[in-house]
């Protein structure tokens, strides 16, 4: 006898189809999204829509219009401004605590490096976002943590939508992002502090040049 699969909550479903839409640039910024293509679109009712585009809303990615929808915001140039500061913040400490990397780092940023350079060579551009968010994220949460992981763990959506529209916008900046995490792998496998410092603070920095409107 099979076991019907359950599916999640109807709220659930629809916060995953905006989210990922707008994640992965389907729903651009300046998109207006009305509750009833949505509730079409999932195959679900209004009130389930109402309550997933409200967590949306606190997440920052729409705007609701009473009566009209919600506005999909786009990446203002403050947002990117307030990632990269706070990113610098965390990573470069992280990368100096890195050093002396802990057992299975540098293999775990090896094989995530190998993947992503897969994704981006196939031009599957979200996943290599993820991967490359991933690859980040493994070097913050080796200093063991938590509260830092978790202030990290919360850029996560914006890091992947900003990643995202800047493979689209600069496609010739994939092939520096690898080159780059390849410089951090092998500071971090030469347990070289300053020159892993140095790598993230320029990987990193590079993306305030979005801040001044290089980016949609």
């Amino acid at each position: 006898m099979t076991t019907a699969v359950r599916q999640p909550p109807a709220a659930d479903r629809v916060y995953t189809h905006v989210k990922q839409g707008v994640l992965e640039r389907r729903y651009e910024g300046g998109t207006l999204l009305t509750e009833g293509e949505l509730a079409e679109a999932v195959g679900v009712s209004r009130t389930p829509v109402r309550e997933a585009l409200l967590r949306l809303e606190a997440e920052g990615l729409i705007r609701l219009y009473p009566k009209k929808g919600a506005l999909v915001l786009p990446v203002s140039a403050q947002e990117i401004a307030d990632v990269v500061e706070t990113r610098l913040l965390v990573e470069e400490h992280a990368a100096r605590k890195a050093v002396p990397a802990p057992p299975g780092l540098v293999d775990r940023l090896a094989e995530l490096l190998a993947r992503q350079k897969e994704q981006a060579a196939a031009g599957d551009f979200v996943a290599a976002s993820v991967t490359d968010r991933c690859f980040h994220a493994e070097i913050v949460r080796s200093g063991g943590n938590e509260i830092l992981s978790r202030l990290y763990d919360q850029l996560r959506d914006r890091q992947l939508r900003m990643g995202v529209a800047v493979m689209h916008a600069h496609p010739d900046r994939i092939a520096k992002t690898l080159t780059e995490h390849e410089e951090i792998l092998d500071a971090l496998r030469a347990g070289d502090a300053e020159a892993a410092v140095e790598v993230v603070g320029r990987h990193v920095g590079w993306f305030s040049n979005l801040a001044r409107g290089e980016v949609r």
